[in-house]
């Protein structure tokens, strides 16, 4: 699993420091969802999956990098499971 951060101020070490502990939070949640979206369907290769977060508008989503079937399989829930949630209230 990667984060791409897309930061739109420098990357001062308070902005280090919301990036680590939003990623701590993100990993399990994220991976929680997708386990719950494959239910065993095949092995997960954590390493496919793409990340954009954008900590200035609070916001995460699934990046083209990632395979077009896996997009497909897992937008319809994504942003409802992953934005829907409080993961930006250190930010």
């Amino acid at each position: 699993m990667t984060f791409n951060w897309i930061i739109s101020d420098d990357d001062n070490p308070s902005l280090k420091k919301v990036r680590i502990d939003l990623e701590y939070r993100l990993r399990p949640r994220i991976t929680k969802f997708l386990l719950s979206q494959f239910d065993g369907d095949h092995p997960i290769d954590f390493s496919s999956f793409y990340f954009d977060v954008d900590i200035k508008n609070q916001w995460i989503w699934i990046s083209e990098n990632t395979p077009y079937d896996i997009i497909e399989k897992i937008k319809g829930d994504f942003d409802r499971e992953i934005n829907g949630s409080h993961l930006f209230s250190v930010a």
